[in-house]
């Protein structure tokens, strides 16, 4: 595939890096440049690995260049004290929607430090790292299932583009959690059977 990313910091570099491994063309651009020329190659997809604060003008100052990409958003909105800066709506990546009409956007890689992407393969206890997609175009999804594939993970599919502000939300308590708190979040949830009610 040929991948373009919006953004040159360490989310870039990691997924970037896996993504080159895995047998993909990838162009970087940052804010400093090379921003558009990093849209248009992404034939395939692009991700977009900017800070938050900046996405929407960013994206929409791109217009053209995302027209029919699928779009990858792995920025969380997530302000100091851990807040989630979208509470009440509408979730981060429906602003980008909204500032890239033209692009399929999903959400996905959001829920992990930078440090975990770089694992090759993420996989901890013998189980995959799942990664939750929210989006609403079949043919976008197919895309980011398989880059997610590519990184030795597996896709999860949590639904449309409305319930991104979910996944979003639960970065946040994550976070919180994890830095905020030294806790071992992933203890919050019990395993399948136990929590789906399933007889043991």
């Amino acid at each position: 595939m040929r991948i373009g990313i919006l953004g040159n910091g360490q989310m870039a570099d990691a997924l970037g890096t896996r993504w080159r491994r895995a047998g993909h063309e990838v162009r970087t651009g940052g804010r400093s440049g090379g921003l558009r020329e990093a849209a248009e190659f992404g034939t395939d997809a692009v991700l977009l690995a900017l800070p938050y604060a900046a996405v929407a003008d960013v994206v929409g100052g791109l217009g053209e260049a995302l027209r029919g990409r699928a779009l990858i958003d792995c920025t969380n909105p997530v302000g100091p004290g851990f807040r989630l800066l979208t509470a009440g709506g509408p979730a981060g990546a429906e602003r980008i929607a909204a500032a890239a009409p033209d692009a399929h956007v999903v959400k996905a890689f959001n829920l992990c430090h930078v440090d975990v992407w770089r694992l090759t393969p993420p996989v901890f206890d013998g189980r995959p790292l799942a990664v939750p997609l929210c989006g609403d175009d079949p043919a976008a999804l197919d895309v980011v299932r398989q880059l997610v594939r590519d990184l030795g993970c597996e896709p999860l599919d949590a639904g449309g583009l409305d319930r991104a502000g979910l996944v979003e939300a639960t970065a946040a308590l994550l976070i919180g959690l994890w830095v905020g708190e030294g806790a071992d979040a992933q203890a919050i949830a019990p395993p399948l059977a136990h929590a789906a009610g399933q007889p043991l």
